[in-house]
């Protein structure tokens, strides 16, 4: 072995300070867009934003209509100003226009709460059932019991641990009556569930239905409900009813009175008072239709407007006129905001021009809906726009689009596909809009089984397997035959 020098000829990709910025801005949302561009205004003093008003704020919607705010022209001009973008004297650096604007039963998909119904309480659970503790005239000892078991309660209102656990946890390596420690939290337990909301410090979503019950007024259906839900909740929770009538002797008229009282109790006492975590999204694009073609706009409120500060750089020029030292380091960061100015400009450049594809490739869907989505590749989008598929992903990721039909991430447009007998494909989201349409429809008393959907839709010349059918099924939270069916 031996020393040597060598000469090597070699090419490789070396990513500049500028293309790395221009690859991180693009994949920043725009909340985090807005974050970086605070930071930036921090620390750059050559760098000022144009405007004060804050971005709007929307919250998603899925498939309901929004209201957003629509810029004030149709096309709102993006890019250069007026100003000359390369001088460093005092003229502005500007883009953007002014004008551009766990617990709980078995039930149907229909009875299930949403989320966005629960509202956030001014108090919590704990805080609730605390401030009815304190109205109450249990004894001191007692009072400790409770507010010993309100602090074990779940968010949901259940005693996720036993007693016998709880009793474990008290007593610990001390030597107590562990028999009379039982029953005073089984006092206590009992003094709880008599609190408000109905329900709650129950054990297990049982109980948790019978408390309710206990509470209601006395009725023959009030008492076959306890009854049901005592001794044939499983089998309730199955739809088994013809167990349930032989069980009970009872007839459809009375079980259905009793399925629909125990389908309003809440078997989740305790989430209503559970904070609610609202995430919003600044839609980046707005869709209209302009003279029968669906075009797409920036959205203005969502586009921050960046410039140059005229008073820094004046000092600036006066400072190269002077060669004073300190103009190397604020020739910097004028470079700097150039930098991120034309970044910023290019990722919302980039956007629009996504988005205009993707919608022009979708327009049936902005028309009539979910069933007429069209399968759609990231590949296809890069090759209308020119762009690498790895810059579409980054463009479509945590980017939202408002549209009459509701605000959707650029993601949703893409997806799966499916054979038709013709020989082309159908989007996995028509077809899952197309089996929510059919069950939907379905007799309730003779609902549609998976076998017959793969059917009905092999008429209409979709390929579809019937374990195709209970994967998308599945995905849309819809329960399968025998619990859909109708009593």
């Amino acid at each position: 072995m031996k020393q040597g020098l060598q000469l090597r000829l070699s090419q490789h990709l070396a990513l500049t300070p500028q293309l790395q910025q221009a690859i991180r801005l693009l994949q920043l949302s725009t909340l985090e867009l807005n974050q970086e561009i605070e930071q930036a205004l921090q620390d750059n003093p050559l760098l000022e934003r144009e405007d004060t008003a804050d971005p709007a704020i929307f919250a998603p919607a899925g498939d309901a209509m929004v209201a957003t705010p629509q810029p004030a022209g149709d096309e709102a001009p993006l890019g250069a100003d007026g100003h000359d973008h390369d001088r460093d004297n005092g003229a502005e650096l500007s883009w953007g226009s002014e004008s551009a604007g766990s617990h709980g039963i078995p039930r149907d998909p229909e009875d299930d709460v949403d989320a966005g119904d629960i509202q956030a309480a001014a108090t919590g659970l704990r805080e609730h059932l605390n401030a009815q503790l304190a109205l109450t005239q249990l004894p001191e000892h007692e009072r400790r019991v409770v507010a010993f078991l309100i602090e074990a309660l779940d968010d949901d209102g259940y005693l996720a641990q036993s007693l016998d656990e709880l009793v474990d946890t008290l007593a610990g390596d001390a030597e107590v009556d562990r028999e009379e420690l039982m029953d005073e939290l089984t006092i206590g337990l009992r003094h709880l569930q008599q609190f408000d909301p109905a329900g709650v410090g129950a054990r297990d979503p049982r109980e948790c239905l019978e408390l309710q019950l206990r509470c209601l007024p006395p009725s023959a259906c009030r008492d076959l409900a306890r009854v049901i839900v005592r001794d044939h909740l499983n089998q309730f929770a199955a739809r088994d009813y013809v167990k349930i009538k032989k069980a009970l002797a009872c007839d459809d008229d009375e079980l259905r009175e009793a399925q629909m009282l125990i389908k309003s109790l809440n078997p989740r006492p305790g989430a209503q008072f559970a904070p609610l975590d609202t995430r919003y999204v600044v839609p980046d694009v707005m869709v209209r239709k302009v003279r029968g073609a669906w075009k797409v706009n920036l959205n203005g409120e969502a586009m921050p407007r960046l410039r140059i500060n005229r008073l820094y750089a004046s000092i600036l020029q006066s400072q190269r006129r002077g060669n004073a030292g300190s103009a190397v380091s604020m020739a910097g960061q004028l470079q700097e905001a150039k930098w991120l100015i034309k970044n910023v400009q290019q990722r919302f450049d980039t956007i629009q021009r996504v988005s205009q594809a993707i919608v022009d490739r979708q327009r049936a869907f902005f028309d009539h809906g979910e069933v007429a989505m069209r399968p759609l590749t990231l590949r296809e989008i890069a090759e209308a726009v020119e762009l690498h598929e790895s810059t579409i992903s980054r463009v479509t990721t945590q980017k939202y689009l408002a549209s009459p039909r509701g605000i959707f991430e650029l993601k949703y447009f893409f997806g799966s596909h499916v054979a038709t007998d013709t020989g082309g494909a159908a989007s996995s989201t028509a077809i899952r809009a197309l089996i929510k349409q059919l069950i939907g429809a379905e007799d309730g008393h003779k609902p549609l089984s998976d076998a017959r959907i793969a059917e009905v839709l092999g008429e209409q010349g979709i390929v579809v397997a019937r374990r195709t059918v209970a994967k998308y099924r599945e995905s849309l939270s819809i329960p399968p035959v025998n619990l859909r069916k109708a009593l």
